[in-house]
């Protein structure tokens, strides 16, 4: 992926108001033995493979700068979603990735390339 892919995912960030509708130690609505371990939400106004907002982890950074994706495939629901990591450190995507790496679903990452690559 080159640097025009992630500086046109920043602006569409930069535009959208980020809703974090799922708090770091909260229940999976549906599924209360899920906890989710960082704040997760969406993007508004977005629109994603599965017709809802794009989905959004947030890291412990202030700053709310794209930091890579995460792509899933949950094989309960047949689908496929990619979800965007703002700000999250390298341990901050392993968590994410372990948490999606569970039950029915797999996840893998992709960090944002350094920019002096």
């Amino acid at each position: 992926m080159n640097n025009d892919f992630w500086d046109f995912l920043d602006r569409l960030i930069f535009d959208k108001r980020i809703v974090v509708d799922r708090t770091r130690g909260t229940p999976h609505p549906a599924h209360p033995e899920i906890i989710y371990p960082l704040d997760y939400g969406y993007l508004e106004g977005t629109r994603s493979g599965d017709g809802e907002e794009i989905d959004v982890w947030m890291g412990a950074s202030p700053i709310r700068r794209l930091s890579g994706l995460i792509l899933t495939c949950d094989a309960r629901k047949c689908d496929i979603e990619i979800k965007l990591l703002l700000g999250c450190t390298n341990q901050e995507t392993q968590t994410i990735l372990a948490f999606h790496n569970a039950g029915e679903m797999r996840a893998i990452g992709y960090p944002r390339p350094e920019e002096n690559t």
